[in-house]
């Protein structure tokens, strides 16, 4: 009797500090609906990689370099991005990327909103022009 008062109270001790992350496993992010935008996306913004691959190359390696290599690069970026934006849209219900549904291209530098490297693939939705909002409302302002 006394054995089976400490396996059970061994049991119960275990069982009540042992912790699990079950409420969000890691692909939880990346659901069929977040494909399917990321798909129609990509093909009614795909084009954009152009006009901003064109201003990256300017600033990074002058104005001749900008009309020349960045309109070469974003026009294969465009060709690619809207390829998989196809791709994506088609098989939008089905899990293909290693058995999720995350991007089948590579993501850019640490944060995946913002393609920080530009030579390493793409980020996961098309880039904006002009103003970019990622940070409006989170940042701080100073109030004198």
């Amino acid at each position: 009797m006394r054995k089976i008062l400490i396996s059970s109270a061994a049991l119960i001790l275990t069982a009540t500090t042992s912790f699990a992350d079950i409420q969000a496993p890691p692909g939880a992010a990346y659901t069929s609906t977040r494909k399917l935008g990321r798909a129609i996306s990509n093909i009614l913004y795909g084009i954009v990689e152009i006009p901003e691959q064109i201003v990256r190359k300017n600033e990074q390696y002058g104005r001749k370099a900008g009309w020349s290599y960045g309109l070469v690069d974003g026009t294969q970026r465009a060709f690619s991005r809207v390829g998989y934006g196809f791709y994506e849209l088609v098989t939008f219900r089905c899990p293909t990327f290693h058995g999720t549904f995350k991007q089948p291209y590579m993501k850019c530098g640490q944060d995946n909103r913002i393609e920080m490297n530009v030579h390493d693939g793409l980020s996961e939705f098309p880039p904006e022009l002009g103003f970019e909002t990622y940070y409006t409302g989170h940042v701080r302002s100073q109030k004198y």
